[in-house]
Protein backbone atom coordinates (compact mmCIF):
# COMPACT_ATOMS: atom_id res chain seq x y z
CA UNK A 1 0.00 0.00 0.00
CA UNK A 2 1.07 3.55 -1.03
CA UNK A 3 2.07 5.56 2.06
CA UNK A 4 -0.32 8.17 2.94
CA UNK A 5 1.24 11.83 3.19
CA UNK A 6 -0.47 14.18 5.57
CA UNK A 7 0.38 17.75 6.21
CA UNK A 8 -0.31 19.51 9.55
CA UNK A 9 -0.79 23.00 9.55
CA UNK A 10 -1.39 24.40 13.31
CA UNK A 11 -0.07 27.60 15.10
CA UNK A 12 1.03 25.94 18.00
CA UNK A 13 3.58 23.45 18.41
CA UNK A 14 2.66 21.82 21.26
CA UNK A 15 -0.70 20.18 19.36
CA UNK A 16 1.09 19.90 16.23
CA UNK A 17 3.14 17.41 18.32
CA UNK A 18 0.50 15.87 19.62
CA UNK A 19 -1.38 14.92 16.23
CA UNK A 20 1.80 14.27 14.72
CA UNK A 21 2.12 11.53 17.80
CA UNK A 22 -1.54 10.30 17.34
CA UNK A 23 -0.97 9.82 13.50
CA UNK A 24 2.38 8.54 13.12
CA UNK A 25 1.28 5.40 15.23
CA UNK A 26 -0.16 4.20 11.62
CA UNK A 27 2.08 2.00 9.68
CA UNK A 28 1.11 3.45 6.29
CA UNK A 29 0.57 7.04 7.10
CA UNK A 30 3.50 9.46 7.10
CA UNK A 31 3.62 13.26 8.12
CA UNK A 32 5.49 15.10 5.56
CA UNK A 33 5.26 18.62 7.04
CA UNK A 34 4.21 21.39 9.24
CA UNK A 35 3.26 24.86 8.76
CA UNK A 36 2.57 27.32 11.69
CA UNK A 37 0.12 29.80 10.24
CA UNK A 38 -2.53 29.25 6.69
CA UNK A 39 -0.17 31.07 4.36
CA UNK A 40 2.88 28.43 5.49
CA UNK A 41 0.22 25.65 4.59
CA UNK A 42 -0.83 26.75 1.12
CA UNK A 43 3.02 26.86 -0.03
CA UNK A 44 3.67 24.02 1.54
CA UNK A 45 0.93 21.73 0.04
CA UNK A 46 2.10 23.13 -3.51
CA UNK A 47 5.49 21.96 -2.59
CA UNK A 48 4.58 18.46 -1.16
CA UNK A 49 1.54 17.87 -2.65
CA UNK A 50 0.31 15.97 0.41
CA UNK A 51 -2.65 12.97 0.29
CA UNK A 52 -4.42 15.33 3.58
CA UNK A 53 -4.17 18.66 4.70
CA UNK A 54 -5.28 19.15 8.44
CA UNK A 55 -5.70 22.30 8.90
CA UNK A 56 -6.89 24.53 12.76
CA UNK A 57 -8.78 27.09 11.55
CA UNK A 58 -7.69 29.42 14.03
CA UNK A 59 -4.07 30.22 12.33
CA UNK A 60 -2.41 33.75 11.62
CA UNK A 61 -1.91 35.47 8.50
CA UNK A 62 -4.21 33.01 6.95
CA UNK A 63 -7.02 31.26 8.76
CA UNK A 64 -7.77 27.70 7.73
CA UNK A 65 -10.53 27.88 5.79
CA UNK A 66 -9.01 30.68 3.42
CA UNK A 67 -6.41 28.26 3.63
CA UNK A 68 -8.25 25.83 2.25
CA UNK A 69 -10.05 27.22 -0.36
CA UNK A 70 -6.73 28.30 -1.51
CA UNK A 71 -5.37 25.12 -1.40
CA UNK A 72 -8.16 22.81 -3.09
CA UNK A 73 -7.69 25.41 -5.99
CA UNK A 74 -4.05 24.87 -6.28
CA UNK A 75 -4.16 21.33 -5.51
CA UNK A 76 -7.12 19.94 -5.93
CA UNK A 77 -6.05 15.99 -4.92
CA UNK A 78 -5.26 16.99 -1.55
CA UNK A 79 -8.43 16.45 0.75
CA UNK A 80 -8.88 18.84 3.43
CA UNK A 81 -9.46 18.03 7.19
CA UNK A 82 -10.51 20.82 9.28
CA UNK A 83 -9.73 20.99 13.33
CA UNK A 84 -11.48 23.89 15.38
CA UNK A 85 -12.53 24.64 18.69
CA UNK A 86 -15.79 26.02 17.90
CA UNK A 87 -18.85 24.07 16.93
CA UNK A 88 -21.36 26.66 15.01
CA UNK A 89 -23.89 26.13 12.87
CA UNK A 90 -21.90 28.82 10.88
CA UNK A 91 -18.41 28.00 11.44
CA UNK A 92 -19.91 24.24 9.99
CA UNK A 93 -21.61 25.80 6.67
CA UNK A 94 -18.19 27.98 6.13
CA UNK A 95 -16.11 24.09 6.59
CA UNK A 96 -18.66 22.49 4.02
CA UNK A 97 -18.43 25.87 1.68
CA UNK A 98 -15.13 25.89 1.26
CA UNK A 99 -15.01 22.36 0.14
CA UNK A 100 -13.24 20.26 3.52
CA UNK A 101 -14.33 16.28 3.29
CA UNK A 102 -14.24 16.56 7.23
CA UNK A 103 -14.94 18.53 10.09
CA UNK A 104 -13.36 17.61 13.44
CA UNK A 105 -13.88 19.55 16.63
CA UNK A 106 -10.50 19.64 18.84
CA UNK A 107 -12.39 17.75 21.86
CA UNK A 108 -12.93 15.03 19.99
CA UNK A 109 -9.33 14.83 18.35
CA UNK A 110 -8.16 12.34 20.73
CA UNK A 111 -11.34 9.77 20.46
CA UNK A 112 -11.57 10.48 16.56
CA UNK A 113 -8.59 11.81 14.54
CA UNK A 114 -7.64 8.10 13.40
CA UNK A 115 -11.06 7.39 12.27
CA UNK A 116 -11.22 11.07 10.30
CA UNK A 117 -8.20 10.38 8.44
CA UNK A 118 -9.21 6.95 7.93
CA UNK A 119 -12.53 7.69 6.18
CA UNK A 120 -10.62 10.65 4.15
CA UNK A 121 -8.10 8.09 3.06
CA UNK A 122 -10.65 5.98 1.65
CA UNK A 123 -11.95 9.28 -0.04
CA UNK A 124 -14.89 9.70 2.27
CA UNK A 125 -16.00 11.91 4.29
CA UNK A 126 -15.79 12.52 8.22
CA UNK A 127 -18.16 14.48 10.47
CA UNK A 128 -18.94 13.87 13.86
CA UNK A 129 -22.74 13.24 15.42
CA UNK A 130 -22.25 16.56 16.84
CA UNK A 131 -21.59 18.04 14.11
CA UNK A 132 -24.06 16.41 11.91
CA UNK A 133 -26.89 17.37 14.34
CA UNK A 134 -25.78 21.45 13.94
CA UNK A 135 -25.90 20.51 9.99
CA UNK A 136 -29.35 19.50 10.73
CA UNK A 137 -30.11 21.77 12.86
CA UNK A 138 -29.61 24.65 10.49
CA UNK A 139 -31.22 23.21 7.46
CA UNK A 140 -34.48 22.68 9.79
CA UNK A 141 -34.63 25.87 11.28
CA UNK A 142 -35.28 29.57 8.83
CA UNK A 143 -32.29 31.06 8.65
CA UNK A 144 -32.04 34.73 8.70
CA UNK A 145 -29.31 36.69 6.25
CA UNK A 146 -28.13 39.05 8.50
CA UNK A 147 -26.19 42.52 7.17
CA UNK A 148 -22.80 40.86 8.52
CA UNK A 149 -23.72 37.55 6.39
CA UNK A 150 -24.73 39.36 3.51
CA UNK A 151 -21.26 41.35 3.91
CA UNK A 152 -18.72 38.34 4.13
CA UNK A 153 -20.48 37.09 1.07
CA UNK A 154 -19.70 40.06 -1.23
CA UNK A 155 -16.05 40.26 -0.06
CA UNK A 156 -13.44 38.19 -2.86
CA UNK A 157 -11.28 35.65 -1.02
CA UNK A 158 -8.43 38.41 -1.52
CA UNK A 159 -10.70 40.99 0.33
CA UNK A 160 -10.69 38.82 3.14
CA UNK A 161 -7.12 37.80 3.16
CA UNK A 162 -6.68 41.56 3.63
CA UNK A 163 -9.20 41.91 6.32
CA UNK A 164 -7.30 39.63 8.44
CA UNK A 165 -3.71 40.93 8.16
CA UNK A 166 -5.51 44.26 9.00
CA UNK A 167 -7.35 43.06 11.39
CA UNK A 168 -4.23 41.30 13.16
CA UNK A 169 -2.75 44.96 13.87
CA UNK A 170 -0.36 44.56 9.89
CA UNK A 171 -0.44 48.16 8.36
CA UNK A 172 -1.51 48.86 4.83
CA UNK A 173 2.22 48.48 3.53
CA UNK A 174 3.22 45.10 5.46
CA UNK A 175 -0.08 43.46 3.96
CA UNK A 176 1.34 44.84 0.66
CA UNK A 177 4.68 42.87 1.33
CA UNK A 178 3.10 39.66 2.83
CA UNK A 179 0.63 39.65 -0.47
CA UNK A 180 2.96 40.96 -3.13
CA UNK A 181 0.65 43.63 -3.75
CA UNK A 182 1.83 47.57 -4.47
CA UNK A 183 0.25 49.53 -1.05
CA UNK A 184 -2.07 51.14 -3.52
CA UNK A 185 -3.37 47.89 -4.59
CA UNK A 186 -3.98 47.39 -1.00
CA UNK A 187 -5.25 50.92 -0.26
CA UNK A 188 -7.70 50.22 -3.20
CA UNK A 189 -8.78 46.73 -1.43
CA UNK A 190 -9.09 48.31 1.85
CA UNK A 191 -11.41 51.34 0.70
CA UNK A 192 -13.60 48.42 -1.12
CA UNK A 193 -13.88 46.65 1.95
CA UNK A 194 -14.50 49.51 4.31
CA UNK A 195 -17.52 50.74 1.51
CA UNK A 196 -19.29 47.43 0.78
CA UNK A 197 -19.25 46.34 4.95
CA UNK A 198 -20.32 49.85 5.76
CA UNK A 199 -17.45 49.84 8.40
CA UNK A 200 -15.13 53.30 9.26
CA UNK A 201 -12.25 52.38 11.29
CA UNK A 202 -9.77 49.86 12.07
CA UNK A 203 -11.17 48.88 15.19
CA UNK A 204 -15.02 48.18 13.35
CA UNK A 205 -12.71 45.84 10.70
CA UNK A 206 -11.45 44.05 13.54
CA UNK A 207 -14.84 43.52 15.28
CA UNK A 208 -16.32 42.05 11.79
CA UNK A 209 -13.43 39.60 11.34
CA UNK A 210 -13.61 38.35 15.18
CA UNK A 211 -17.50 37.86 14.34
CA UNK A 212 -17.56 36.63 10.98
CA UNK A 213 -14.22 33.92 11.92
CA UNK A 214 -12.00 35.39 10.18
CA UNK A 215 -9.78 36.05 12.77
CA UNK A 216 -10.42 34.30 16.26
CA UNK A 217 -9.69 35.83 19.82
CA UNK A 218 -8.54 32.67 22.93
Amino acid sequence: MRTFRILIADDHEIVRRGIRALLEKHPDWEVCGEASDGREAVEKTKALRPDLALLDIGMPNLNGLDAARQILVSSPLTRVLVLTVHESEQVVRDVLAVGARGFLLKSDAGRDLLSAVEALQRHGTFFTSRVADLVLEGFLKPRLLTVETAGRSRLTPREREVVQLLAEGKTSKEVAVVLNLSVKTTETHRTNIMRKLDLHSVADLTLYAVRNGIVQVF
